[in-house]
């Protein structure tokens, strides 16, 4: 069986979320996403706690599994799901090279990383500004 890992905080789920986690899905056989901790993101407005983040996500059909992400680092993460492929978001500045690397000394095999292109501009952090009308 193949795992594909993604990862993000995923706060408010939109269309660009759904495309990101099909795509990756498309990548194996199971989905496992790592659900990025409250800790991580305190600057960041957060409209959802990690745990509801995650029960949302474990909600969708395409998820096979979500869990929390470490509080330390990710390293710890890649090795306890110990994925196949890993795949990083349009937005996400993660450098593919370094995760592939990492990866690969976590788990002690082969990983693969796909960076997911976008579906089109969705933006949780535009969507928690706009103001309905």
């Amino acid at each position: 069986m193949k795992t594909v890992m993604a990862q993000g905080t995923f706060d408010v789920l939109h269309p660009g979320h759904i495309h990101y986690l099909e795509k990756s899905k498309e990548l194996g056989d199971e989905l496992v996403i790592i659900v990025s901790r409250d800790s991580r993101n305190e600057d960041r407005g957060l409209y959802f706690d990690e745990e509801e983040r995650r029960d949302m996500l474990n909600a969708l059909e395409v998820v096979d599994k979500a869990i929390l992400g470490s509080e330390g680092d990710i390293y710890s993460t890649v090795e306890k799901v110990d994925p196949d492929v890993i795949t990083i978001g349009h937005d996400q500045s993660h450098s593919v090279e370094e995760v592939k690397n990492m990866a690969e000394e976590a788990t002690g095999h082969e990983v693969s990383v796909e960076r997911i292109s976008e579906k089109e501009d969705y933006s949780s952090s535009d969507i928690k500004t706009k103001k309905v009308s």
